[in-house]
């Protein structure tokens, strides 16, 4: 168990935490979510011993072992992969090696035989003999060949790299595992591997993720970061991120009968009830949230924009029909067709692939060969990924930035719809060339909407986006009535969106599969 007691932690004048008071249990995994810049990092640093608080404690069960996810990709650059994973393990490490040393010792005397048996003793009660076995499993299963097992890390490609730290930090079964963004450059086989190694975790989990369907899948707990304050909720992200909108709107609404909004709760909080992360701990989960009441909740202070991209012109028959098109590099012979109300993601190995299609069908760039009909009721939004030529070397304002876009030139107009994308008062004064990725982003979200168009391209946009800017986006995208074409590395969108698949494997190897993600993905891992 780890107990945080009074943690307080103050940057100059500004306060991150004020007197947190959690308890991480045995058995539990525990979601950590917060805006951007809110500390959630910084508390597992503080979790793992990295800082010190300024006041208050955290104390773990002793005899327990915390395994922590690496962040330096280069720490472990000298050793083999192998070595790097059992290193994870340091008190075992240092066991094998404190018994080498006395064996080694030419004046070996009885003294020492009696602290080498205790060391055997030890290092056989940690698994020691099966060490190296348990590993070498570890790193297959997380996707790591055989045949690298004795590559120096300094070798090894870096998203190889992540999941030897990965495979490092789970290693040895330790008593709490704290993760920090664990999913980051993961492939979908790996992360599947990771929730169903986490579902099936019985000790303590604590993470770090922007990945929803990740915090969905593997959370029994949603801590929130907010108000300098880390507030625990029962359930995981979705649970966490519903029940928060229902309070904000039972709140708003002042003249609301207490019993109405109570019963609301509890009919709510009865639908998630059944929806256990963890097999083994759903029942006392269900009794646990069949006890919450309204007063356990408190309103969250973090904003949403708004996201929905509307159109005026219906989608005739006609939408888009794609004939045999080739780049060399990307795609040979690429076929495929767009009915009404159709979804697509468009997934490739090749991450330029899906950006080399989008600017050749939003004529941006020339095929090779092929051909490219778009109906003529089709009006098309384009968000690409790399945005800096609409930023760079501009000095207008978000105001006369957004204006450029609109046919509606008047102040109030512009500024509302700025508002949705949570650009307020002298904030929108700014000049789009100094803004943060993220709020390029907003800007070229305000843009596409303003477009209307009924046929939208979406170049992964949740590049530079915070958790509640994507939970918005991903909404956004459900509601649209239009045709999409899109990519992007969020599986919860992808999940809730696509009807269909295009799988680009290789530029002569290409799937189009009328089947949704999942549906793909276990067909793909079955064969």
């Amino acid at each position: 168990m780890v107990n945080v007691s009074n943690v307080s932690l103050q940057f100059g004048s500004r306060v991150l935490f004020k007197e947190v008071n959690l308890k991480f249990t045995k058995g539990n995994c525990y979601g950590i979510i917060g805006a951007n810049g809110a500390g959630k990092s910084t508390f597992l640093k503080i979790l793992t011993g990295e800082i010190e608080p300024n006041k208050g404690e955290v104390t773990i069960t002793p005899g327990e072992r915390m395994s922590v996810l690496k962040q330096n990709q280069n720490a472990y650059d000298e050793h083999t992969v192998l070595e790097t994973v059992l290193l994870g393990y340091e008190r075992l490490m240092e066991v094998a090696r404190l018994k080498d040393e006395l064996y080694a010792k030419p004046d070996f005397s009885e003294q020492d035989g009696i602290l080498a048996a205790d060391l055997e003793q030890e290092y056989a009660d940690m698994g020691g003999w099966e060490a190296d076995g348990n590993a070498k499993t570890l790193l297959k299963n997380i996707g790591i060949e055989e045949k690298h097992f004795d590559t120096l890390m300094a070798d090894m490609d870096p998203k190889a790299k992540v999941k030897v730290l990965l495979a490092q930090a789970l290693f040895g079964n330790p008593d709490i595992l704290v993760l920090d963004e664990p999913t980051n450059n993961l492939d979908f086989k790996t992360c599947r591997w990771l929730e169903n190694f986490l579902l099936e975790f019985e000790n303590t989990v604590i993470i770090v993720s922007h990945n929803r369907h990740f915090l969905n899948k593997v959370c029994t707990h949603i801590c929130d970061v907010d108000y300098g304050q880390i507030n625990m909720l029962l359930g995981n992200y979705d649970f966490w991120y519903e029940t928060s909108q229902l309070i904000a709107k039972q709140l708003k609404d002042q003249n609301k009968k207490a019993e109405q909004r109570a019963k609301e709760l509890k009919d709510f909080i009865a639908r998630f009830s059944a929806n256990a992360s963890k097999a083994k701990q759903a029942t006392s989960r269900k009794k646990e949230l069949e006890k919450l009441t309204i007063e356990d909740f408190k309103i969250s202070s973090r904003k949403y924009p708004y996201i929905n991209f509307d159109f005026e012109q219906e989608i005739g028959k006609e939408i888009l029909v794609v004939k045999n098109l080739t780049k060399k590099g990307y795609f040979e012979n690429l076929s495929f067709s767009m009915a009404k109300d159709d979804k697509v993601v468009i997934m490739a190995n090749n991450s330029l692939a899906p950006t080399v299609l989008y600017n050749i069908l939003m004529g941006l760039d020339t095929a090779d060969s092929g051909t490219i009909n778009w109906g003529k009721t089709i009006k098309t939004g384009y968000l690409p990924q790399n945005n800096n030529s609409y930023f760079e070397d501009c000095h207008l304002s978000i105001v006369d930035w957004l204006r450029q876009y609109s046919k509606d030139q008047t102040e109030s107009f512009i500024r509302g719809w700025l508002g949705r994308m949570l650009f307020s008062g002298e904030e929108t004064l700014k000049e789009v060339n100094v803004l943060s990725g993220g709020e390029k982003v907003r800007c070229m979200m305000a843009k596409a909407m303003l477009n209307g168009g009924n046929f939208i391209i979406l170049d992964e946009p949740t590049n530079h986006l915070d958790l509640e800017s994507i939970t918005a986006l991903n909404k956004g995208m459900i509601n649209y009535r239009g045709c999409m074409l899109f990519t992007t590395h969020d599986q919860e969108i992808i999940e809730t969106v696509a009807n269909r698949v295009i799988d680009i494997v290789s530029p002569t190897e290409i799937y189009c599969k009328m089947m949704t993600y999942e549906e793909y993905m276990n067909e793909k891992h079955s064969s």
